[in-house]
């Protein structure tokens, strides 16, 4: 390692910057990002700062003169970008002075570089290649990125905002990293990364034998995770922590193998899901399987397809949660809707054509007898049933009874995102037989004319989708 990593305290004193043009003022945007004051001797005397905010603006001094001959009495680090020998000369009189210099893409001149930093607040990680590679430690720090969570600054800053108050209660320094370690790995540390500072203070407010804390068994968590409609690459980055920080992932079937393959391998995974003809073990018990996994101080997932709250009773499993006293986190998913208008290209709303849409579920055609179908008669509303595989013929009687046109446009989408997904298309009077030729589910139904501008719809109607195009144009 020829670079040490360090970090400079940017409230010591300011950066002086020397330089021109876009290299110096790419500079300029990552110092004053970080909260530098800056001096800045522009080479061509060309100050410009019309792309920055009143208050960045204000902490830049806009410096005149030869910096060569300038006052470093206070300076902390010399930054020099698009400076030409000016800049070399610098580096020499910077280095002379014992101050850290900087040469923009010129290690030899520099007596440190910048890295590719990712920065979450009070949580910043640094890349450095030794300034050899710097397309490469930026890769790295893009991946990085990737699985950091968003608001570890916040947990750091929440840890912060209680260390002199814990060190009083924990002389003890083996304690006390104890205790820290329980606060990150625990609910407060869960919550704080979702977000809810407050209930996270509230917990840490709460302990009242900090000693007893340090050295007590982890509580459990719960986080209830949409897996989306089956592409393991449509998982959110919340998502995936969850997953590969899960002792116990409880998990529905329609949960497809490649998004189980991103649980944590040594994770337990128990099937708890029910389909049509296989009721499963039933929401009690799947409620009872959490909170007692909980309890237990593992942290738990439950893993459901789609979006928990979109047809995936989650809402009943927040309660129970709820009423339990069990700390938990919601990571919704992309409903399987949403997952067919993307893949399919059916645009949900459309302009001027549809203006809304319906979300509703039918099991079975008696559920579809329930449904008021007078309500969803307008020829601007898309109408996206899940599950309605078995009630095709019941749903499709109950929208033309009801005054649905006959030759309304729709389309069964199975097994979406996933290799073996399909599409039909037809009409409203075609349903029962289009969703025969589907094969096995899970399907979606989506009713309405904006699937006419869909990519089967086009590839089965090539001159029609050629003209509604250009009506639509019109």
């Amino acid at each position: 390692m020829r670079f040490l990593p360090i970090f400079l305290d940017l409230k010591a004193g300011p950066i002086l910057l020397v330089g021109q043009g876009e290299l110096a003022q790419a500079k300029l945007r990552l110092l004053l990002a970080a909260g530098a004051q800056v001096r800045w001797f522009a080479t061509d005397g060309n100050h410009d700062l019309k792309n920055f905010s009143p208050d960045e603006s204000a902490r830049v001094e806009r410096a005149s003169g030869d910096p060569l001959t300038a006052d470093l009495s206070n300076v902390i680090a010399v930054l020099c970008a698009g400076a030409g020998d000016t800049g070399h000369a610098m580096a020499a009189r910077a280095k002379a002075a014992g101050i850290p210099v900087n040469v923009m893409d010129e290690v030899s001149h520099s007596t440190f570089i910048f890295p590719a930093i990712v920065d979450r607040g009070d949580v910043v990680v640094a890349v450095g290649t030794g300034g050899s590679a710097p397309v490469l430690a930026r890769r790295i720090r893009e991946n990085i990125e990737k699985v950091l969570p968003a608001r570890i600054g916040e947990l750091s800053a929440l840890i912060g905002s209680w260390r002199e108050r814990v060190k009083m209660k924990l002389p003890d320094m083996a304690s006390r990293r104890k205790f820290w370690e329980r606060v990150v790995d625990g609910p407060i540390g869960t919550l704080a990364l979702a977000g809810k500072s407050d209930d996270a203070n509230r917990l840490l407010d709460n302990i009242s034998d900090h000693e007893a804390f340090a050295s007590s068994k982890s509580n459990g968590f719960v986080s209830l995770v949409g897996a989306g409609p089956g592409d393991p690459d449509l998982l959110t980055i919340k998502a995936l922590r969850a997953l590969q920080d899960a002792d116990i992932v409880f998990y529905d079937d329609l949960v497809s193998a490649e998004i189980l393959d991103r649980v944590r391998r040594d994770a337990a995974r128990v099937s708890v899901g029910r389909r049509i003809g296989k009721p499963g073990i039933g929401q009690d018990a799947t409620n009872a399987l959490m909170i007692e996994a909980a309890r237990d101080g593992k942290r738990v997932v439950r893993l459901k397809g789609g979006d928990p709250f979109v047809f995936g009773r989650g809402g009943e499993e927040v309660a129970a949660l709820r009423d339990a006293g069990v700390a938990y986190a919601i990571i919704p998913g992309i409903t399987a809707g949403v997952g067919a208008a993307a893949e399919f290209e059916v645009p949900l709303t459309f302009r001027k054509q549809a203006l809304r849409i319906t979300f509703l579920t039918a099991h079975k055609a008696e559920d579809a007898g329930n449904v008021d179908w007078t309500a969803l008669t307008d020829t601007r509303m898309t109408v996206v049933v899940y599950m309605g595989i078995s009630a095709a013929s019941a749903i499709r009687d109950g929208l033309l009874k009801a005054g649905r046109p006959m030759q309304t446009p729709v389309g069964v989408f199975a097994r979406v995102s996933r290799p073996d997904s399909k599409a039909v298309v037809g009409t409203l009077d075609d349903l029962p037989s289009l969703v025969t030729q589907i094969g096995n589910g899970p399907a979606i139904l989506v009713i309405g004319d904006v699937v006419s501008h869909s990519l089967p719809w086009k590839n089965s109607n090539p001159q029609q989708f050629l003209t509604q195009l250009m009506m639509a144009a019109e």
